[in-house]
């Protein structure tokens, strides 16, 4: 009784925060997206326990990464717990990405690693594959990277990302 009119209370509080997310507002959708509404911060605190302040974690995460606040990034991303199939694997390359800006390059590695085997499907796997393959690369894990990339030629054909991973590889190739 107590839970679903805070949740919808949340759920109408945080749609100006995901507008100016929308429209790249970082700052504005973490603190003060205006016209009285909360920012992610704000929903975070006021409607703890809720699917909707869980939900705005995750943009507080991506809202901090943008503005190249990774260590605060990292921190709300961990906090995060995913319902559903997809949120899982866009954490942990979220995670990844904000572990790749702040120099720990290892862990990036493994969260890559982790976002492409979560829950694989032909748009996000091949996209965490492809930044695994490009961090292996940059560390001279050139073995490596040929494996991450193959798998994205052979696995995801029709991608993007397997036209650049083909690139990538007759270069290795010649090396």
């Amino acid at each position: 009784m107590y839970m679903a009119p805070k949740e919808k209370a949340a759920i109408e509080a945080i749609y100006q925060a995901e507008n100016q997310f929308a429209q790249d507002s970082f700052a504005l959708a973490l603190e003060n997206p205006g016209g009285g509404f909360e920012g992610f911060l704000d929903i975070i605190d006021n409607y703890g326990g809720t699917n909707t302040a869980n939900t705005a974690k995750y943009y507080a995460g991506i809202c901090y990464l943008n503005l190249g606040k990774y260590e605060s990034a990292i921190e709300q991303l961990e906090d995060y717990s995913p319902k559903d199939k997809i949120t899982p694997a866009m954490k942990f390359g979220a995670l990844g990405d904000a572990y790749a800006e702040s120099g720990d390059l290892d862990k990036a590695l493994s969260l890559y690693a982790q976002a492409s085997e979560t829950n694989p499907n032909d748009v996000i796997t091949p996209y965490y594959l492809n930044k695994l393959g490009m961090l292996q690369f940059k560390q001279g894990k050139n073995d490596e990277a040929m494996g991450t990339l193959k798998k994205i030629v052979s696995e995801y054909p029709a991608s993007t990302e397997s036209r650049e991973a083909e690139k990538l590889i007759s270069r290795l190739d010649v090396q």
